[in-house]
């Protein structure tokens, strides 16, 4: 696995970059075939905020994204939480997956005993995710700067629309930070 490690506001050790590397590697094991990690340190400057070492660790692989962002007290003890987040995250991908696998190889027999799992494993989750509402709309081509505006306008956390310029699907984003970021498809 390709494991780079960047930083802003924040002093990043040779020990915590070798046991950055150490842990992360091991998460492989969760789930064959994670290509690549990102591992990005970043310090709060606010100083009533005792939990101001953030880590962010962002995995790709299998054509899936895995991402993790916590806070702590010290560097060390941040990426030991975002590893116990990972770990969660990786499990129910890797279950999600080999789910879906066995249900086309195995036919209809198959999807009553994973029916029977998942009501199993609903009931020991706490919350399964389902999609509750949908909204259909129709989107006019326009620059990223003026779904900005449009994002605002609504108050909301993001807005999904038709770049003017690529004529590609985008989405631009609230960042924790404040700035805006910019999602498009190829």
């Amino acid at each position: 696995m390709e494991i780079t490690v960047s930083s802003r506001h924040a002093e990043v050790s040779d020990a915590l970059r070798n046991t950055t590397f150490e842990k992360i590697g091991r998460l492989g094991r969760f789930l064959d075939g994670m290509e690549r990690a990102e591992v990005h340190f970043s310090e709060e400057r606010n100083p009533r905020i005792s939990a101001s070492q953030v880590c962010e660790v962002t995995m790709a692989g299998h054509g899936q994204h895995v991402r993790a962002k916590v806070a702590a007290a010290d560097q060390f003890a941040a990426v030991d939480l975002a590893i116990e987040k990972l770990e969660n995250q990786l499990t129910k991908l890797k279950t999600k997956l080999v789910r879906r696998n066995h249900s086309r190889e195995e036919g209809a027999g198959a999807k009553k005993v994973l029916a029977t799992t998942a009501v199993e494993e609903a009931e020991d989750d706490d919350h399964v995710p389902r999609i509750v509402k949908t909204k259909r709309f129709s989107m006019k081509p326009m620059v990223p700067d003026e779904a900005i505006s449009q994002m605002d306008l609504l108050g909301h956390e993001f807005f999904f629309f038709t770049n003017a310029e690529s004529g590609q699907a985008a989405v631009v984003y609230r960042r924790d930070d404040g700035d805006v970021g910019l999602i498009e498809g190829n």
